[in-house]
């Protein structure tokens, strides 16, 4: 028999149990490669509007030029959110000072403060779905042993009820059991090098955002130009008022 046929007459021959780990396996299977689908898609995504971004970022020949940009394009990726977050919260400070804790501090301390919370926000976007691949990374190959060791003991259980056992008797019923270990590293050796990547890939990001908030700050605390917009501008207001 196949490995098919195996599959199908050990979950026949399976009880309750068997079959509960059985679609448990098959439901982690699912999940992580929904995951890993959306990320790849999401990082793909992500990489090609950064670099559009950070394109027309250096080549812009103002940050005011920037502020524009942005104020007609929403932003959709990390550079850009940090990027609209950060002059919003220079030109809400600039228009209003300090009168709330929220805006206590200096000018330069506000804006560290407004774009730490934006790079935190990132970070908590770019870690989505890691903790479900890491926990069936984890899970799934004790999942499958302990289908195979349920499987081994009521093989050995019913062989041991029907009186003398030959090799044959002992040997299909114990193979087919081990089907059940080896779904569970299916499971897992996806999973697995998923959250490595994206773990990776993560850290790069960050990297990147760092080195790039660095840049950022240096332009808006040393008297680059932003127009301050009127203070009833929703710009600052939604950024501020989101962190």
């Amino acid at each position: 028999m196949d490995f098919k046929d195996n599959l199908t007459h050990f979950l026949a021959q399976s009880d309750g149990v068997g079959q509960t780990l059985f679609a448990l396996l098959a439901a982690m299977s699912v999940a992580s490669w929904y995951f890993i689908i959306v990320k790849a898609w999401q990082g793909a995504m992500m990489r090609r509007r950064s670099a559009q971004f950070l394109k027309a970022f250096w080549d812009a020949a103002s940050l005011d030029e920037v502020a524009r940009h942005l104020d007609r394009h929403a932003p959709n990726e990390p550079f850009a959110y940090l990027a609209w977050h950060a002059m919003a919260a220079a030109r809400h400070h600039a228009a209003h000072g300090a009168h709330r804790l929220r805006e206590a501090g200096s000018a330069s301390e506000f804006l560290t403060r407004s774009m730490r919370r934006a790079i935190d926000e990132e970070t908590a976007r770019l870690e989505w779905g890691l903790t479900a691949l890491a926990s069936i990374a984890s899970t799934a190959p004790f999942v499958g042993l302990f289908g195979t060791v349920w499987g081994v003991y009521h093989a050995l259980l019913g062989i041991g009820q029907g009186g003398a056992a030959t090799l044959d008797q002992i040997a299909g019923p114990v193979g087919e059991a081990l089907i059940m270990t080896g779904l569970g590293l299916a499971v897992a050796i996806p999973a697995v090098l998923a959250y490595n990547a994206c773990a990776r890939a993560n850290r790069l990001v960050l990297a990147r955002l760092d080195a790039y908030a660095h840049d950022l700050f240096t332009f808006l605390t040393t008297g680059a130009p932003i127009a301050v917009q009127p203070a009833a501008s929703p710009t600052a207001a939604v950024v501020l008022g989101g962190a």
